[in-house]
């Protein structure tokens, strides 16, 4: 599976921004998609997630801010909407994928895309 994220950039504080995922190859054993971010001297921390079958889950910090979605006709492809951005969530924002089949489960990272919140 392969990842290619996009969408980040400079944002000012109370801004939007869109990220967006789409994955490639053996996809059919993507159970779950999500974000995570990392910033400069913090550990890497969970964002939001989405399963397969819709069911989200949300960081606590960006819960009524930050949607996570699924594109309808590319099921392949999620957007992580971010409104009312702050400034400390400056970070590199990375998607996430993970894999079941019967012979195993895997996790595969996107190559990260900086948010910048500033103004």
């Amino acid at each position: 599976v392969q990842l290619q994220a996009s969408g980040g950039g400079l944002v000012q504080p109370g801004g939007s921004l869109r990220l967006s995922c789409a994955a490639s190859g053996s996809t059919f054993s993507i159970y779950v998609m999500g974000w995570y971010r990392q910033a400069p001297g913090k550990q890497r921390e969970l964002v939001a997630t989405i399963t397969k079958g819709g069911y989200t889950v949300y960081a606590d910090s960006v819960k009524g801010r930050f949607a996570i979605s699924r594109d309808k006709a590319k099921k392949n492809t999620v957007y992580l909407q971010m409104n009312r951005m702050k400034s400390e969530e400056t970070a590199v924002y990375y998607c996430n994928a993970r894999t079941s089949t019967i012979t195993s489960k895997d996790e595969y990272w996107g190559q990260g895309t900086l948010v910048t919140v500033s103004s």
